[in-house]
């Protein structure tokens, strides 16, 4: 049986603007390492892999969130066109709840990071969609 959410790894050729995008919503750096070869390269089915590998660790939060940032040295990483298009098929986007919807998305906004819409009150919660690394799409929720 699975017991809760554990990771999600995004792809980024902006190691650091990424590492800025989730540091604002409290994730601290807990380790970073190259990973290269086997078994990553079996494992992951990318032939001659050599990335960075960056696990961020959302403060005070239990059960443990992370979000793991891989950057390709090699091979060139994939740019996926469609990935912010919220109506085509797989991954869609990932929300974090939050106690004060209002005040992170100004935090955001103040560091760079635009939101994509206006924040929409829909079952029980205040949410925002932002544009987070890479165009992959961070959603906020409050809960009422």
């Amino acid at each position: 049986m699975v017991r809760h959410f554990d990771h999600l790894t995004i792809a980024v050729r902006d190691l650091d603007r990424a590492r800025r995008f989730f540091g604002l919503l409290g994730f601290k750096e807990a380790i970073a390492v190259v990973i290269k070869g086997e078994p990553f390269a079996s494992y992951m089915g990318v032939p001659g892999i050599e990335a960075d590998h960056v696990t961020l660790v959302l403060e005070n939060a239990t059960p443990r969130t992370e979000i793991q940032l891989l950057h390709y040295r090699h091979p060139q990483s994939i740019p996926d066109p469609h990935i912010g298009d919220l109506h085509k098929i797989g991954f869609n986007h990932v929300c974090f709840a939050t106690d004060d919807l209002d005040a992170e998305l100004r935090k955001m906004r103040e560091n760079g990071f635009e939101a994509r819409s206006d924040i929409m009150d829909f079952h029980a919660r205040k949410l925002v969609f932002l544009d987070g690394p890479e165009g992959v799409v961070v959603e906020l929720s409050q809960w009422h």
